[in-house]
């Protein structure tokens, strides 16, 4: 950590621009793409995280890593662990099962709203006045109208993404009263796998995996007999869901931009999203079309609480970070998870030197881990 520097943050003798960032939950999906790009920018980077649900290798080489929680930022051992040298923090620390916060709902409550509340009040305490959070677009649960705005009603359907907008509710108080300077992204849905400067390949891990592409590219690879298809009698073009797919590293760039884009007092919410939907069915042709593999269906019932569709409008993102996906197509997505996957699993080969297990979270939210969201 430096300790003194010029007014970009850099220290002497470093290059201009380059700053230090804390990144909670770093050890997992998302929070492991974002730390990668971090340091391909040149920053400095700290990894965050407690290893319930990430991976210490996922931890982008360069990066220095403390095996803890945001909770312990503010406890007697962590002391000194956030100081002022810290430009900002990129939080990705919580929990993100949405079955499991149904059924344990403390657990969510006491980590994603309670260890969020130990984290802003540490950096009032180090003076660190930057913010960027991982947020959902389970905030809005079954949307009024598609696609979906920042503007529309918050109503979520469980205590993970009521916890979510808890949170939001939290930095939007935090940066009125305190002059924090923050940015909430909410993700849609994301897929895909990020390829670092040094080679080092990045996908999704969870266990037990609950998402589509993952679940579908199992299938392709043998490791499921088929896919189940929930409900294909939606007002749908073919009948099934239709969902808003990111690549992850469009998500991550996005990151990189908020950073940028946060000013001082005020709270900016942003959907992060592709403005296109795509059903089932079509991730499942993707994949066929892609691997090249059969992938069987298996028809199954409608999930209670499943959006017929849910797409998001990203023109604030636009407008106000001036982000843009540059991989928009679903192709792309599912070609690189697909080379991740292989490679992940013994059935194919990955071309970079050095490729390193990426972490586990949230397709949908950049979170999956205690600390990590």
């Amino acid at each position: 950590m430096h300790t003194s520097g010029t007014r970009d943050g850099s220290a002497a003798g470093e290059p201009r621009g380059r700053r230090t960032y804390l990144v909670t939950g770093g050890a997992g999906y998302v929070g492991s793409v974002v730390a990668a790009r971090l340091l391909d920018a040149g920053h400095r980077v700290t990894v965050l995280d407690d290893l319930s649900t990430g991976h210490r290798e996922a931890v982008p080489a360069g990066a220095r890593f403390i095996e803890g929680r945001v909770q312990d930022l503010t406890s007697p051992a962590g002391a000194g662990l956030l100081d002022g040298s810290y430009d900002a923090v990129l939080h990705f620390a919580a929990f993100s099962q949405v079955g499991e916060s149904v059924a344990d709902p403390e657990k969510y409550w006491r980590n994603n709203v309670g260890g969020t509340m130990e984290l802003l009040a540490a950096m009032r305490a180090a003076g660190v006045r930057r913010l960027v959070f991982s947020s959902t677009a389970a905030t809005y649960g079954d949307p009024e109208s598609v696609p979906v705005a920042e503007t529309d009603r918050t109503a979520p359907t469980s205590p993970y993404g009521a916890s979510k907008l808890a949170v939001d509710h939290m930095i939007g108080g935090e940066c009125a009263a305190h002059g924090l300077a923050a940015v909430s992204l909410r993700y849609f849905n994301v897929a895909g796998a990020h390829r670092a400067a040094d080679g080092a390949l990045y996908g999704e891990l969870h266990d037990p995996e609950s998402h589509l592409i993952p679940l579908v590219l199992r299938v392709a690879l043998g490791l499921r007999e088929s896919v189940s298809v929930y409900g294909d009698d939606y007002p749908t073009p073919d009948g099934t869901c239709v969902r808003d797919y990111i690549h992850v590293s469009d998500l991550a760039e996005a990151h990189l931009l908020a950073l940028d884009g946060a000013a001082p007092g005020e709270h900016l919410i942003c959907n992060l999203g592709n403005g296109n939907g795509f059903s089932v069915r079509d991730v499942i042709e993707t994949v066929r079309e892609v691997t090249g593999h059969p992938v069987p269906e298996t028809a199954a019932p409608r999930r209670p609480g499943d959006p017929s569709v849910l797409v998001a409008s990203a023109e604030r993102a636009h407008d106000r970070l001036g982000w843009k996906p540059a991989r928009p197509g679903l192709a792309d997505i599912v070609r690189d998870a697909w080379e991740f996957a292989r490679w992940r699993n013994g059935g194919g080969h990955s071309d970079a030197a050095g490729s390193r297990t990426p972490g586990s979270g949230p397709a949908e939210d950049t979170s999956g881990r205690a600390a990590q969201a």
